[in-house]
């Protein structure tokens, strides 16, 4: 499978906070057409630790990725990457004790040969929609997922609970090793659109408001355009997000022989 993807739009913008403790990667004015790897990061530890963990997390993962990938990485190979990672916070913490404590979510988004690979850890997103309704979205790592799994709280109280920032799942050093969660979407078509971002966003948007956004806006420009329009100056938070529309999607000659084949021996 060849996916092609249409020009990426990206945002990384401070909103409500007196620093951005978010990071995504590539830098949007440095992307081009053969991107294969994005990431979203958002930080937390406060006192700019939140935006040093962010950005190593970014640095180091594409880094690991740049240096090791051979063919289609795989959920080992991800995970590999993590663990890099931490150990290049170990790092830093040696240098810098004082920054033991900070952390950061990461989501990934990969065009593999088999599908988009997407990978995550924490309560940033990634969505995939596709006429303007969610058919795929990444389940957080955080405490009110938890409690709304187990019927302790509603839908509703997720919005408003005390304890909605509390994530269950970051990158943080070997000390508190992690795992992303993995998956390959093989159902991936021309017009889907991709999108990954940081629960600043979410502070401003449902799942319904999102849709209708990707519902009523044609271009990845346009999504920006109203989803800035609705952030900017409205959230507390920081929010980071990355559009990635799809604009092709190409079997592998492989595949296409197979299907060929099983056709021609009904002949």
């Amino acid at each position: 499978m060849n996916i092609t993807i249409g020009k990426p739009c990206a945002v990384c913008e401070k909103g409500g906070r007196i620093n951005n403790e978010d990071s995504i990667y590539p830098l949007p004015e440095t992307v081009n057409s053969g991107q294969k790897l994005f990431l979203v990061c958002d930080g937390v530890g406060g006192a700019d630790k939140g935006e040093i963990a962010s950005s190593l997390a970014c640095e180091s993962f594409q880094s690991y990725f740049s240096t090791f990938q051979d063919g289609e990485p795989s959920e080992e190979f991800i995970n590999k990457a993590i663990q890099y990672t931490e150990s290049r916070f170990d790092d830093y913490f040696s240098f810098h004790p004082e920054a033991k404590g900070m952390a950061t979510t990461i989501t990934m988004f990969y065009t593999g040969t088999k599908g988009a690979i997407l990978a995550h850890v924490g309560d940033s997103r990634i969505y995939q929609f596709r006429n303007g309704e969610i058919i795929y979205q990444t389940e957080d790592h955080s405490l009110v997922n938890s409690l709304l799994k187990l019927g302790k709280i509603t839908l509703e109280e997720v919005k408003t609970h005390p304890q909605r920032n509390v994530i269950l799942r970051a990158i943080q050093g070997s000390d508190h090793p992690t795992e992303a969660d993995v998956v390959v979407l093989e159902d991936v078509q021309p017009g889907d659109y991709f999108f990954m971002c940081t629960d600043g966003v979410l502070e401003r948007f449902t799942n319904e408001s999102l849709s209708s956004v990707f519902l009523n806006h044609k271009t990845s420009e346009d999504i920006k355009d109203a989803i800035m329009e609705t952030c900017y100056g409205r959230t507390r938070d920081n929010f980071s997000f990355y559009i990635l529309p799809v604009n092709n999607v190409q079997e592998s000659q492989g595949v296409k022989q197979n299907i060929l084949s099983f056709l021609y021996s009904f002949i």
